[in-house]
Parts: C-alpha cells; sequence; structure tokens
C-alpha cells in the first residue's frame, strides 16, 4: 500500500454520496487507504501526487454478481443462441473439468478485466464442486484475488439437486448436504473478515431452486445467520425457473424463498427478472436485494428486470457483469452502459405494453422515467455496496475506503462528450479501460495497465486451460489460439 496519495487538481470528481455531488479543481487525499480529505491547494507533504488535471475521478465501481470460472468459456459456438436451461445443460459437462488450476487462473483473469474497467470490489458465485477435486476452490480464489489486489467477497455456492433427483445438473458436480455445510463453516470461520474495510469476506450462496433442496436452502440461511454472514442466489431468472418450481414446489420462486427464511436485509438475489408487484412490495418489506445483470439478461434473452419499480418502491438493487459466459466481459464500465440503454429500451417496452393493452397507442400513460447516469453510477457503487453488506466503499467521503477509479477524459473517444464527463463513459468511448484503479490505497492499475500481473502470460495460461476443457468434451476447438 502507498501511504499517501494525493490526487492534484481534479478535472471531474464524482464523490458518489446520495446528492450525486461533483467538484472541479479539487484534490483528494488519501491516507492509510482511506479517504483522509478533499479540498483545494491541498499540502503534498510526502504523499505520490497523481496529476488529475484532465481526468474523471469516481468511485471504484462494486459488481454484485459474477461467475469468475466461467470466463474461460467465453463465447462458446455450441450455446451461443441458447436459452439459460439449455445453456446450463451445454456448459455443465465443461465445468466438470474445473480443476484448482482453473480456478486459479479464471479468477485472476476476471478481477484482471474488473480492475482494468475500474471495478476495486466484487463478489463471485463460486458452485461448480466437480467430485474428485480435493482443494478448497474457494480458498483458492481468495488468495487469486489478493495476489492482484481485489477487494473480494467470496460466497461458496453449491449444489445438491442433481439429475438423478430432479435438477438440472449432472450428478458429477454436485454435493451432499452435509459436505456443502461443513465446507461453508470451515470457510467462514477461516477466512470472513467482517472488519469495516476488509479485503476479504465470505458469504454463502446455494445455486438455485433446480439445484438445491429446500432443506439446505434452510439450513444454509441458518449457518450464515449463526456467523453473520450474508446469503446470495440466482432468483426469478427465467420462466423456465418458475415453471420448475410450481411444478416441484407449487409455488412460485419468491415464496419458496419464504419458506426456506431467505428473505431479508442479508439475502441478495441475482437477476429477479419475474417478480409481481405484490412480490416486490414483500421484497422491499423484509430488505431483500437484487443483482440487476443487464447484459447476461440480454445475452440469454431472458427478459427485464423491473429496476425502477424495484427503486420506487425501496426493494435494494446493484449492478452486476453476472459470469462471463453468460456476458462474455469483465467489463463494469460497459456494464453501465448496459443498464443504461436496456432500461430506456424497457422504458419503451413497458409504454408500446400499456398502450395496447388499452387500445390507446400513442398514450403516455403508465410510462417509465428515463434512467440517468447518476442513477447507473449508484447502482454500481453504493448500490452495489449495500448488496453486498460493505459499507465502506460506493462512495468517496471522508472517511471511506479509498476505492477509486481514475478515467482519462483526453482522449480521441472523448472528444465532442466533456459536456457531462460520468456520462460520457457511459455513452461514448472506443475503450473502457480506466487509467488508475486504486484499491484501499494501493494502486493496481497505472496508465491502463496492470500492476500486479503480467498480462501476456495471463493469456496465455488462460487460453491453453480453455481449450483443454474444450477438447475434453470434443468440442471443437480448431480456431483456438
Amino acid at each position: 500500500m502507498t501511504a499517501r496519495i494525493l490526487l492534484r487538481d481534479i478535472y471531474h470528481l464524482v464523490i458518489g454520496d446520495a446528492a450525486h455531488t461533483r467538484e472541479r479543481g479539487v484534490d483528494l487525499l488519501v491516507v492509510d487507504g482511506r479517504v483522509a480529505d478533499i479540498g483545494r491547494g491541498l499540502p503534498a507533504g510526502d504523499a505520490e501526487v497523481i496529476d488529475c488535471s484532465t481526468k474523471l475521478v469516481m468511485p471504484g465501481l462494486v459488481n454484485s454478481h459474477h461467475h469468475m470460472c466461467q470466463t474461460l468459456q467465453r463465447n462458446i459456438r455450441a450455446v451461443q443462441s441458447a436459452e439459460l436451461f439449455d445453456w446450463l445443460v451445454g456448459l455443465y459437462p465443461i465445468w466438470a473439468h474445473i480443476d484448482e488450476a482453473v480456478v486459479r487462473v479464471s479468477t485472476t483473469l476476471a478481477c484482471a478485466e474488473l480492475l482494468l474497467t475500474g471495478c476495486t470490489t466484487t463478489s463471485d458465485h463460486h458452485y461448480v464442486h466437480p467430485r474428485g477435486v480435493s482443494v478448497d476452490l474457494i480458498e483458492t480464489q481468495l488468495r487469486a484475488a489478493e495476489a492482484i489486489g481485489m477487494r473480494f467477497l467470496a460466497t461458496r455456492g453449491s449444489m445438491s439437486v442433481g439429475k438423478s433427483g430432479g435438477g438440472l445438473p449432472p450428478d458429477s458436480v454436485v454435493q451432499d448436504d452435509d459436505t456443502i455445510l461443513a465446507a461453508s463453516e470451515r470457510l467462514i470461520k477461516r477466512h470472513h473478515d467482517d472488519d469495516p474495510f476488509a479485503l476479504r469476506r465470505v458469504a454463502l450462496a446455494p445455486c438455485s431452486p433446480f439445484s438445491i433442496s429446500p432443506e439446505l436452502m434452510k439450513r444454509t440461511a441458518e449457518l450464515a445467520r449463526a456467523h453473520g454472514v450474508r446469503l446470495h442466489t440466482h432468483l426469478a431468472e427465467t420462466r423456465d425457473e418458475e415453471r420448475y418450481c410450481l411444478e416441484h414446489y407449487g409455488c412460485r420462486p419468491l415464496e419458496l424463498m419464504a419458506r426456506v427464511d431467505w428473505l431479508g436485509d442479508d439475502v441478495w438475489y441475482a437477476h429477479g427478472i419475474f417478480f409481481d408487484d405484490d412480490e416486490l412490495a414483500r421484497m422491499a418489506d423484509t430488505g431483500t436485494g437484487v443483482a440487476h445483470c443487464p447484459s447476461s439478461n440480454m445475452r440469454l434473452g431472458s427478459g427485464f428486470c423491473r429496476v425502477h419499480e424495484m427503486r420506487e418502491r425501496g426493494v435494494p438493487v446493484g449492478l452486476a457483469v453476472d459470469g462471463s459466459a453468460s456476458n462474455d466481459a469483465s467489463n463494469m464500465i460497459g456494464e453501465l452502459r448496459s443498464c443504461l440503454l436496456l432500461n430506456r429500451v424497457r422504458r419503451c417496452a413497458q409504454h408500446e405494453h400499456h398502450a395496447v393493452a388499452a387500445g390507446a397507442a400513442g398514450s403516455d400513460d403508465n410510462t417509465l422515467p428515463m434512467i440517468d447516469p447518476d442513477t447507473v453510477l449508484e447502482l454500481a457503487t453504493r448500490g452495489s455496496a449495500r448488496l453486498l453488506g460493505w459499507d465502506t466503499v460506493g462512495s468517496l467521503e471522508k472517511g471511506k475506503a479509498a476505492d477509486i477509479a481514475i478515467v482519462e477524459m483526453n482522449r480521441l473517444d472523448y472528444a465532442g462528450a466533456t459536456n457531462d464527463p460520468l456520462a460520457a463513459i457511459m455513452f461514448c468511448g472506443a475503450s473502457q479501460r480506466v487509467d488508475t484503479t486504486i484499491v484501499g490505497g494501493r494502486i493496481v492499475v497505472r496508465g491502463g495497465k496492470l500492476l500486479t500481473v503480467d498480462e501476456q502470460a495471463l493469456i496465455d495460461e488462460a487460453n491453453a486451460l480453455s481449450k483443454a476443457m474444450l477438447e475434453a468434451e470434443q468440442h471443437d476447438v480448431s480456431w483456438n489460439l
């Protein structure tokens, strides 16, 4: 960690507070990993000085849902046009080859992309634990994240209901309840750090209603609450999931969660597309949150998350890139753009739906408001931080963690766009690479380059592992590097 850093003469500072405060010409001082002061002409002393006179400075982005192991299965031709269930069935056999090396490299690769696109805090939902793998894959992730310099919430994912039991995944990648619970408790005791400025934490994350038994969901909630850690799962992502719950449990997904004690301000779901008004009210009343995954929802054709209605009712909402195989990038600034544009398209679709239903084409009744860049940034900072329970990140207020993303605005792809620098990084840009990323006062990206990993060595290792996994399942690899 650099003990002191002074960001000098900031061209555009976005504080990220509730008032959406922005400043120009101010300095920001970092001391011992925290924001120590913001003002004009701050004395540098022995601080490292970074000239920010042409730079946008904003809170480090917070990614509230990911599957990092999937970075090695991006853009697989066989499932490029598949919806979720078929997509999963096509990839499960490849994931059966996940081992320690795959998890180490894929986690490093995903964190590298996130850091290069301004993300400083991330969660990851690793739920594939193939039989025969003896190492703790979540511990492997934690070591990889620490080495590259990412603030990391590891969620111990799990699947207990395989194909033979009526679930979706093959039996080779599921575990029994006792194994899952023992591994979960061991991970919490060894690695969860509840210090407000911790760089690593642990949560528990059974995968989904179609791969976990209700009994295990309930026991997992009991274990998490006994140790004061958070709970995470996929929910209401597709109509297929809804039909599965109705067929197997006689209720919709959210009601199933209520039956197993999975509502509360310590719970957040990934996706949350298919909730009705009563369900949103129930979530708001209990403080249950949603990680919005716009790129993934578009990629798999899953549908529109009701972001505006959730926020209007008080449901906590954050932003997430989701697994790379259903997004194909761990690009957090790219996710800001996807969120901005998708929710504007959804506004139009909602208007057309109401107009047709009312027989009044052209009516403006029930039209949703346009989502704006400040709201999108809020989702990706304080919104996601709230989901993860990480109160010290998500804004650049004094005393908060010095998690900072810095973007050079004096670039060809931003020329003519600097009337609103924050909006420019969402509406414009040929590249989403930031200039500098600081995590807890440590500079991990400088000049658009990672300081903590050899990029080419990582690329080579990732490509080799990806090719081997595909070859093992007889996929055509003639075009692979």
